[in-house]
């Protein structure tokens, strides 16, 4: 990374670092509780034409901005796939692992077995960015990770099938995030970009995934979209869609891939809560409340020991060389390290 983008990343200031967050945050947890509505409450029958839905609000709403002059990003080009590969991949794999393993599970063991992601995003940023981190940075992820695993080994309510969705969904998710901070250093495509391209590259391919396989019959022959409180819940969700989507970029840009992942955790914690008292389908241990209570205070480390540090993810290994060779020569010029 260069002096100049670490300087950057170092003078975001923590109150729109933690603003990100609070946005990411918020939301994760409306998309969870709308999507939830949408797949279990009204049994929509298609998890993949709800995300095509979603893709094409995130298209829709960002070129209206682009015609609008109210963002900018760049036009498409043959440079364009290659700027953006592997993200459309990855975002895919995510939305429809997501969206299934959302449908199959109960929502506070989907929050449980989602921590893993953490532990996941971790490894890829120390192998893909060359990221080191903070004792106290990975003890706050192993409180979390063993708070995850004590919750989940009360799961009355086991099924192989969304399991190994969740699992997928966690490599997904890791994968995502890392690539889109890596992508946004590219001065082409932003934020905007990175959603726009993402988006308009994969819905075509997605939309004749699910007429092969029915997904998109069902979809259109469902009962329900004569009913007023299912399409406001549809379109709520569509929406939503984006705007987690851009939630996310912009919690990733000013923070690190991994404090978005832990953001993210924090909240599932919050929904698995409210799981307990709402919907009907938790079945209560006090194995599965003791590791969510762990979970939560990993958390809350990972929030405290990253807001209240000047360098709390850690730094990659040539702007720690840069600070270094800064030191030993004398100079008067300041390096940032992210």
């Amino acid at each position: 990374m260069s002096a100049e983008a670490c300087q950057e990343t170092a003078e975001h200031s923590a109150l729109l670092k933690l603003l990100s967050a609070l946005f990411y945050a918020g939301s994760s947890f409306l998309i969870t509780v709308v999507n939830k509505t949408v797949l279990t409450t009204f049994r929509f029958p298609s998890y993949l034409c709800l995300g095509i839905g979603q893709m094409i609000m995130t298209v829709i709403v960002l070129y209206a901005a682009k015609k609008g002059e109210t963002v900018q990003f760049q036009d498409f080009d043959r440079t364009v796939l290659l700027k953006i590969f592997p993200l459309p991949l990855l975002y895919v794999g995510n939305h429809i692992t997501g969206l299934a393993s959302t449908k199959k599970l109960s929502l506070p063991m989907f929050t449980v077995l989602r921590k893993f992601t953490i532990l996941m995003t971790m490894i890829l940023e120390a192998y893909i960015l060359r990221k080191t981190f903070p004792k106290c940075l990975v003890y706050s992820v192993v409180t979390i990770v063993l708070g995850a695993m004590i919750a989940a080994s009360s799961d009355l309510a086991f099924d192989a099938e969304a399991y190994a969705f969740i699992l997928l969904n966690d490599a997904f998710t890791a994968a995502s995030g890392v690539y889109t901070k890596k992508k946004l250093g590219d001065k082409g495509l932003g934020k905007y970009g990175v959603l726009f391209y993402n988006a308009l590259i994969i819905v075509i391919p997605t939309v004749l995934a699910s007429l092969f396989t029915g997904d998109l019959h069902k979809a259109v022959t469902f009962e329900d979209w004569v009913k007023a409180t299912f399409v406001l819940c549809f379109l709520m969700s569509c929406l939503m869609g984006f705007v987690l989507m851009y939630s996310i970029v912009l919690c990733s840009h000013y923070n690190s891939a991994l404090t978005t992942t832990v953001v993210g955790a924090v909240k599932n914690v919050a929904v698995a809560y409210i799981g307990m008292f709402v919907g009907g389908d938790y079945l209560f241990s006090w194995a599965n409340f003791l590791g969510l209570s762990i979970c939560m205070l990993g958390g809350l480390m990972y929030s405290y020991f990253t807001f209240n540090n000047k360098n709390p993810s850690g730094s990659n290994t040539e702007g720690a060389q840069k600070l270094k060779s800064d030191t030993t020569e004398g100079s008067a010029k300041k390096y940032f390290v992210v």
